[in-house]
């Protein structure tokens, strides 16, 4: 990822999106572009017309935090979206020795025994870990049930959600809210690249996806951002139907660039009763995920970084 473009093509799509009325000023008849103009987005930010152009050239190295704070607030940015401006900030002075080189790939993380002996004793609950390029690393029996489709169908390991997303029509009709899982999805591999702007993995996933989807392509150049924090998810799943979960992503310590996500229900709802008889219907299978040695693993309930 070139910083100078992303730079500047970050702060066009975010001085884009603001409404002028909604800052204070009048839209007017002569406006060629949506949103702001460069000299109101500069003046709200407290920095010069010239200094804000040169900003949104991709000259962001040596910014102060006053300034990027100012940018960030002229621009109506959200929390994700002023990390990210910070992290091309810092790239682009070279503060980091990870923004200088183009180093080898990271070695696909793999949970330890314990971690894995974790997640097998969340019985009530979806338990997954995954990283920012959207990987799917390790999981619960519960969310081998979930997320059957996406396991049996996955051609790469270890498996991608942004590949499932894309690439699989019975994604469509796994995701209700197909539409808003894609741009989250899109966001997050942003993030990632603001994160790890050198990752050939990350690049390699971006190309492919690109080439395959038109979809894909248009959500990408739309440059947003986003953090997996919490939220709510609805799936239909082919089993047991409509499912409404809530998720939180927790990191874990020391594990740079990994998250667990759980989903669970509230007790006593319907989709509490739903993730129950989930359960029940992935139990026969439970015992071949957790002993693969004892017999030949179905797709749905392989383990990241095992050969299917």
């Amino acid at each position: 990822m070139d910083n100078r473009s992303e730079v500047r093509d970050f702060l066009m799509s975010r001085r884009a999106r603001v409404e002028p009325e909604d800052v204070g000023f009048a839209r007017g008849g002569d406006r060629r572009v949506p949103g702001l103009r460069r000299g109101e987005a500069a003046a709200l930010a407290g920095v010069s017309v010239e200094y804000y152009a040169r900003l949104e050239r991709g000259g962001i190295a040596g910014a102060s935090e006053a300034v990027l704070d100012g940018v960030a607030k002229a621009l109506q940015m959200d929390d994700a979206e002023r990390e990210y401006l910070y992290r091309l900030a810092h790239q682009a002075a070279g503060t980091t020795a990870a923004s200088r080189r183009s180093g080898k790939p990271a070695p696909v993380w793999r949970p330890s025994p314990s971690i894995q002996w974790f997640l097998d004793s969340m019985q009530s609950a979806v338990a997954m870990v995954g990283n920012g390029r959207t990987d799917l690393l390790a999981w619960n029996p519960l969310a081998a049930a979930l997320m059957d489709e996406m396991l049996a169908t996955s051609t790469t390991t270890p498996p991608n959600f942004a590949r499932f997303i894309f690439l699989e029509p019975v994604a469509r009709r796994f995701y209700p809210d197909w539409e808003a899982i894609a741009g989250i999805n899109v966001a997050q591999l942003r993030t990632e690249a603001g994160r790890d702007p050198h990752s050939k993995p990350l690049h390699d996933l971006v190309g492919e996806l690109s080439t395959r989807s038109d979809h894909f392509r248009t959500l990408w150049g739309r440059h947003d951002v986003w953090e997996h924090q919490s939220g709510v998810k609805r799936f239909h799943h082919h089993a047991v139907g409509d499912l409404t979960l809530h998720f939180n992503g927790l990191d874990l310590v020391g594990e740079a660039g990994v998250q667990l996500t759980v989903l669970t229900a509230e007790p006593g709802s319907a989709d509490h009763g739903a993730l129950q008889l989930l359960g029940s219907w992935a139990s026969p299978a439970a015992p071949a995920a957790q002993h693969p040695e004892q017999s030949a693993p179905e797709p749905s309930i392989r383990k990241a970084g095992e050969t299917p």
